[in-house]
């Protein structure tokens, strides 16, 4: 179980990753297109535009970025963020319904769940 454990999180990452550098480039394709256009208005809409949709993208992409590294540290608070995550993922047909449900397969497996639970004497933090 600890490959699919490290999948899901590499998975939690890439995803992550991937929305925030796809915000980047629509932020950044949308203000150049508004600084060639003629028109005062979409010199001001689509860049605003392009800050909105990235800003969005960043702020729903972070938590993913973040369960995963929890996920790698074997954090049970990584674990719990991954599976809420997982359950609004699954409305994101395909891709996201698939990566949902394998999600929250792994870590409801017992096997997994006793890989966040800390050593006998250790002290997890």
């Amino acid at each position: 179980m600890e490959k699919h454990l490290n999948v899901v999180a590499a998975l939690q990452i890439g995803f992550g990753i991937f929305w925030i550098v796809a915000g980047g480039i629509l932020l950044f394709i949308l203000s150049l297109i508004g600084g060639f256009v003629d028109d005062k208005d979409a010199r001001f809409i689509l860049p605003l535009i392009g800050q909105i949709v990235a800003a969005f993208l960043f702020l729903t992409s972070i938590p993913g970025v973040i369960a995963g590294i929890g996920l790698l540290k074997r954090k049970e608070w990584g674990r719990i963020i991954t599976l809420i995550l997982s359950v609004i993922g699954i409305m994101n047909f395909p891709i996201g319904t698939v990566v949902g449900i394998y999600s929250i397969w792994v870590l409801v497996q017992e096997e997994t769940v006793s890989l966040f639970k800390p050593a006998p004497g250790n002290v997890q933090i």
